[in-house]
């Protein structure tokens, strides 16, 4: 008899297609049998072989002729397929964000993952072989063991509950009796961590297969979750049940952890914003907190909104969704609004302990000689701080010593030559440096341009508050004798692995009396003994082109203030009471008289007023379309001739989405690449949706044509943070 012909199954699959291919979808391939959605298989694409996620078939496929097809290189064994809800997760991000599916598949992914082979994949789930061993030695370990058995303490007892607060047992029964999504409005220092905590073993209680999502905006809020997490959970539920996911470790950790959690073995996932992609079969519970930070938004590549991914995936898979925040933003803020309805509002406005929430004192600085870096009721406040043994917080939200250096006789600034923005000066190592495009060379000895020796700094950075007090504390003493000590914690300071642990612990510790930081020390940290936090420069904010600053600066200094007296009977003990110190040449503007009153709410109604009126989010939605080319002009001619198409092309909904005309971006040129960007508005989310959807072909075909072919990229932004 003859043989019998082979047969081939046509498999679909996800892979991370070039960006401006306009292939989205995902690709065919064939293999000898069939095989389900969400398996990992390597494919080739071109001259490259690529990690790729088999596809449902789309339901209107027409039938392809396998004979035409590439086979696939390999099959991933060992592991489960990517679930439904994975899947259905990326299908989502991927049409609403504009993005390719298999970007977006790729991005939920280890790069470890995306780099192995069949075999290496193989090898890694394999459990490690025993070592061979000599009679001699393995008799000496076995002796070994059994002496430490019988030394050994017994098991570790699970961390003894806290008693909750009446306000922490009134939220965890509404979470209990009601599905969610929630908004926890939650004052600083008011237990939320613990309510987290409390939900989550809950939930891992009632199943064994049940796991948990638990989301911070930023790296060095990890650690500190982490250890909170592990002393609870890991004796209830073993030690590899507590993972962290997030950019900050090795390709190594973040491959593990992702391993630990497809297969269940991690009960709870800690991570930034990538880690809503985490593969969780038994996913039950979602923390998103810190929730307003705008951090939770992608900046490169497919951006896309951890947050709102969160709220999407929980509503998916039947999770609990909670959104916790001491300032929650204008849109989750109207979303839990009772006459709206989308979440469920749970309020907890005390702090544990009695703990008072830090009173407001203004500087205005119109009083103060020019050039007053610390004026001098702050310098005696922080003073009688330090002799006392308490800290004091020093928030500037930027870097180096200064954003610029000048020259007075010919107006000459350190510019950085491939962006049009400034290099800051960073006097630790006397460099000039972009914090765009990293270009950084040596400060000059003269003026470049004329030759001046006497180049001042202009503006004030975290590197020149350090320094000046340092200088202004010199002759001060701690209770102990001790001259007083500064630290300094920003990006430049804890960019070695392990430097921010060991700076914190320091501030733990009371080594540090006063702390000198950026952003990255004014929300999550608890901090014991600080008592004074004090913003020197924060009026910038007030007067940007962005509508969304006020809130910002709002949330940045609220966040702040809480770090000042967080351990109530230390500062009863102190005889001490928590202070927040703003220096201002507005000290009348609303968004500080709001802030002395700890009042969120009604600054939220305010400002979600002005945005009512002004047809502004979250009353209205937008999207960015962003080009990058050699010049302004030819960046703004694809964004006009986009604009032509839409119009040629009469695409769907085009008289509900309102298309600005292109302009430059406030930081127009980086690493000699010129970017232009044009807003997009509708009153209906789905109208600009469903216009997007129509007119993605249309971009592809306008950067296609000649005049357009010199466009370095293009892309969609849609519910942008910063326009």
């Amino acid at each position: 008899m003859p043989e019998q012909a082979p047969t081939f199954h046509v498999v679909h699959v996800a892979v991370h297609t070039p960006v401006h291919s306009g292939v989205g979808t995902p690709l065919s391939y064939t293999h000898s049998s069939p095989l389900p959605a969400g398996c990992l298989v390597r494919v080739p694409l071109g001259t490259r072989h690529l990690l790729g996620v088999v596809w449902p078939a789309p339901p209107d496929e027409t039938p392809i002729d396998p004979s035409k097809l590439r086979p696939l290189d390999a099959v991933m064994q060992g592991l489960e397929p990517m679930n439904g809800h994975w899947q259905r997760l990326v299908g989502f991000a991927a049409r609403y964000y504009q993005r390719s599916v298999g970007e977006i598949a790729m991005a939920g992914l280890p790069p470890a993952l995306r780099d192995m082979t069949a075999e290496q994949l193989a090898k890694r789930l394999q459990p490690p072989k025993p070592k061979q061993r000599s009679k001699k030695a393995a008799a000496a370990l076995a002796a070994a063991a059994e002496a430490v058995a019988v030394a050994a303490a017994p098991p570790q007892a699970p961390q003894a509950l806290i008693a909750l607060s009446a306000e922490q047992q009134s939220v965890c029964s509404q979470i209990e009796q009601n599905s969610g999504p929630f908004l926890l409005y939650g004052s600083t220092g008011s237990g939320k961590t613990e309510v987290y905590m409390r939900v989550v073993q809950q939930a891992l209680d009632a199943s064994p297969q049940a796991q948990a999502l638990v989301m911070v905006p930023e790296i060095n809020l990890t650690p500190q979750l982490q250890e909170r997490f592990e002393a609870r959970f890991a004796p209830l539920f073993g030690a590899q049940a507590v993972v962290s996911m997030h950019s900050g470790m090795t390709d190594v950790q973040r491959l593990k952890s992702w391993l630990a959690a497809h297969t269940g073995q991690a009960r709870i996932v800690l991570g930034t914003r990538m880690s809503v992609f985490a593969s969780m079969p038994g996913l039950q519970v979602i923390v998103v907190d810190e929730e307003h930070d705008p951090s939770y938004k992608q900046q490169e590549g497919a951006r896309y909104s951890a947050r709102d991914l969160a709220l999407w995936r929980g509503h998916d898979c039947g999770a609990k969704v909670i959104l916790g925040s001491a300032t929650p933003s204008l849109e989750s803020w109207h979303a839990s609004d009772p006459a709206v309805g989308r979440y469920l509002r749970l309020h907890m406005p005390s702090r544990i302990g009695a703990g008072a929430l830090p009173r407001l004192r203004m500087v205005d600085m119109t009083q103060q000689p020019k050039k007053t870096v610390f004026s001098p009721p702050l310098l005696a406040a922080i003073t009688e701080r330090v002799q006392k043994g308490e800290q004091s917080l020093i928030l500037l939200n930027r870097r180096g010593f200064a954003p610029v250096l000048f020259c007075a006789d010919c107006n000459w600034k350190s510019d950085c030559p491939h962006c049009s923005a400034h290099q800051v000066f960073h006097k630790g190592d006397r460099t000039l440096r972009c914090h765009h495009c990293g270009d950084t060379r040596r400060v000059p000895h003269a003026c470049p341009a004329c030759g001046n020796p006497d180049i001042l700094p202009l503006g004030k950075g975290t590197e020149q508050l350090e320094e000046e007090l340092e200088r202004l504390l010199r002759n001060v003493q701690r209770p102990d004798g001790r001259p007083a000590r500064i630290g300094r914690i920003d990006a430049d300071t804890t960019k070695h692995k392990g430097a921010l642990e060991e700076q914190l612990a320091l501030v733990h510790s009371g080594e540090v009396d006063v702390l000198v930081g950026t952003q990255m020390v004014a929300k999550g940290h608890d901090f014991r003994r600080i008592t004074l936090v004090a913003a020197v420069q924060p009026d910038g904010a007030l007067f940007s082109s962005d509508f969304r600053a006020p809130e910002r600066l709002f949330c940045l200094l609220m966040q702040a203030a809480g770090r000042a007296g967080r351990d109530a009977s230390y500062i009863s003990a102190q005889g001490s009471h928590p202070e927040m110190w703003i220096q201002s040449l507005e000290p009348q503007h609303m968004v500080y008289q709001a802030l002395r009153q700890h009042d969120y709410p009604s600054f939220a109604q305010q400002q979600l007023r002005e945005r009512q009126d002004a047809a502004m989010p979250p009353f209205a939605f937008q999207a960015l379309v962003r080009a990058d080319a050699k010049t302004q002009d030819a960046a703004q001619a694809f964004l006009r001739a986009a604009t032509d198409a839409a119009h040629q092309g009469q695409l769907p909904h085009l008289d509900d989405v309102f298309l600005y005309p292109p302009i430059p971006m406030t930081v127009q040129r980086v690493a000699n690449v010129e970017r232009a960007q044009m807003l997009l508005e509708a009153t209906d989310r789905r109208a600009l949706q469903r216009f997007l959807h129509a007119w993605q072909p249309w971009l592809h075909w306008v950067r296609g044509q000649p005049p357009h072919k010199s466009i370095v990229r293009w892309l969609v932004d849609v519910d942008p943070l910063a326009l």
